[in-house]
């Protein structure tokens, strides 16, 4: 017998991006873990309420290994959302699905008051609705400071704060990260793959700073630079820091 339905009111689904943090193993997993629980140690809550994909493209790992690796990730509060690049032979039953096909987002998720937020909405109608077209922006501008516990992310390029990134804020930029004042929080450049980007600030004193997942903790920075004009960029696998002058 079908079901006959009385309410004839389409069903919205809003599509929403956010910019998970990618963690790609390397073996053995008990070095990378130690490695891991380093960075959380010095960072505290960097992974708290952060959407984590765990990358197995370049991992030789089986499923038995993998739900080890799962349970220790969870022991640690790090909540994985997806897997990527992993056979299907070694998912199973209560593991995080399987994603492909990541790639930057092309609307912007910034939770931060002072900036404007901008959605993408798409209805399902019954009849197809004109796709919406929006300039692509490259840059934001924050005129305010950013204060502890607020995260401003902006995947589609440049950072530019007009004050100082608080202990605890966090910046997380496509592109490079402008600060012209100090910057006492995390600062994260070429976030979606752009090894190019680059991080300026007026005065460092930052917990962190990242660029294209290449990582450096405060106590990694060359005592001359703190309290200095810097700018950092990067080299192979090395980040490199200069004063401005």
């Amino acid at each position: 017998m079908t079901k006959v339905l009385t309410d004839a009111r389409s069903i919205r689904i809003k599509g929403r991006s956010f910019l998970a943090v990618m963690l790609s193993p390397d073996l053995p997993i008990d070095d990378w873990l130690i490695r891991l629980d380093d960075l959380a140690a010095r960072s505290a809550g960097f992974f708290l309420g952060r959407p984590v994909v765990l990358d197995l493209t370049d991992l030789s790992i089986d499923r038995s290994g993998l739900k080890d690796l799962i349970g220790e990730l969870a022991r640690r509060n790090v909540s994985i959302m997806g897997i990527e690049g992993a056979r299907p032979s070694i998912l199973g039953p209560g593991m995080p699905p399987a994603l492909k096909g990541g790639r930057p987002v092309s609307d912007i998720e910034v939770p931060v008051n002072e900036v404007p937020v901008q959605e993408p909405v798409v209805e399902v109608r019954s009849r197809p609705a004109a796709p919406e077209t929006r300039p692509a922006m490259q840059s934001i501008v924050i005129r305010e400071p950013v204060r502890s516990g607020q995260s401003v992310i902006f995947p589609e390029g440049d950072v530019t704060v007009i004050g100082s990134v608080s202990s605890g804020a966090e910046i997380i930029a496509g592109g490079s990260v402008h600060i012209y004042g100090s910057l006492r929080g995390r600062a994260m450049a070429g976030s979606i793959g752009n090894a190019s980007a680059r991080i300026f600030c007026r005065k460092l004193e930052a917990e962190l700073v990242a660029i294209d997942g290449i990582y450096k903790m405060a106590e990694d920075m060359a005592p001359n630079l703190r309290g200095q004009a810097v700018q950092l960029w990067l080299e192979g696998d090395a980040i490199m820091a200069e004063k401005l002058i």
